[in-house]
């Protein structure tokens, strides 16, 4: 009698045990009663291809990929899905039953699903987006944002030739701002978005006047520890719709899990409480 081969998928970074993926992925895989295993998978620099090429031979399906090598990746990966080269990162990898490894990056897919789960009422394209940053997580929002026809984008960064680079690359819908005139640019914003690690457990705050909000906004953040951060309460006061961080890590584990287990999995109230519980 043949066995079908278990599927193993996981996370690779470094370092790893902070990360939520496995209890996301596991939450799935027990739920919907799949054979399958999700690992966090702690790789040093110098060893990440040959870790990367010999997991589809352990019988891997696929991993995703964390700080800090969501750029490296693209060098490693036979086929790279445009909106991972956009954004010049990924953080998912599929092993094709070919031997190919393909990369993508569903880290815009996962804000936007975030915003329509827990703000229904976001109309995103009938005004300004304003994003505070410009990192890799920076760039897969506005990729997302301007996919889905934000009319204007009005970008700040602490260093502005990061922004700069942005504008350049995304075009003239991307407005640069002085990170001191950040506050300015809230006016008037439909969406406001922090992709900074201003304000997580452990950084300084972000020190952006918010006056400027206005109480149609719906304003996100990023960072998900602590839950709600200053910015979001801030929001809040405002009469903002505030949507935290935390979906977002959920609504872009969605597509890897469809691919690598052949499931299509929900973003519940129970899988919130699962990965808030490790």
């Amino acid at each position: 009698m043949t066995h079908e081969k278990i599927p193993l998928a996981g996370v690779i970074g470094s370092p790893i045990s902070h990360s939520k993926s496995p209890a996301l992925h596991n939450h799935w895989l027990n739920s919907y009663n799949i054979d399958g295993f999700y690992v966090p998978i702690d790789v040093t620099p110098k060893n990440l291809e040959n870790v990367i090429r010999t997991l589809p031979k352990m019988g891997f399906v696929g991993v995703n990929v964390t700080i800090p090598y969501k750029e490296d990746v693209l060098e490693i990966a036979d086929i790279v899905t445009d909106r991972a080269a956009l954004i010049g990162a990924a953080n998912t990898l599929i092993f094709r039953k070919d031997g190919k490894i393909h990369a993508d990056n569903t880290d815009g897919y996962g804000f936007i699903e975030n915003l329509k789960q827990n703000a229904p009422n976001w109309a995103p394209t009938s005004g300004p987006a304003a994003v505070l940053g410009a990192g890799g997580a920076s760039r897969a929002v506005i990729a997302a944002l301007l996919e889905i026809g934000v009319p204007e984008i009005r970008l700040a960064n602490r260093t502005k030739s990061r922004a700069e680079e942005l504008r350049q690359q995304f075009g003239v819908k991307v407005v640069v701002f002085d990170w001191v005139q950040a506050g300015n640019m809230l006016e008037g914003a439909i969406t406001a978005v922090n992709t900074t690690a201003l304000g997580m457990v452990g950084k300084p705050a972000l020190k952006v006047p918010l006056d400027g909000l206005e109480s149609n906004a719906v304003v996100t953040d990023l960072v998900y520890a602590p839950l709600k951060t200053k910015f979001l309460e801030t929001a809040e006061e405002l009469g903002c719709t505030t949507v935290d961080g935390l979906g977002m890590l959920l609504h872009q584990a969605v597509p890897a899990f469809d691919r690598w287990f052949r499931k299509r999995p929900q973003v519940t109230p129970e899988l919130r409480a699962a990965v808030l519980a490790k």
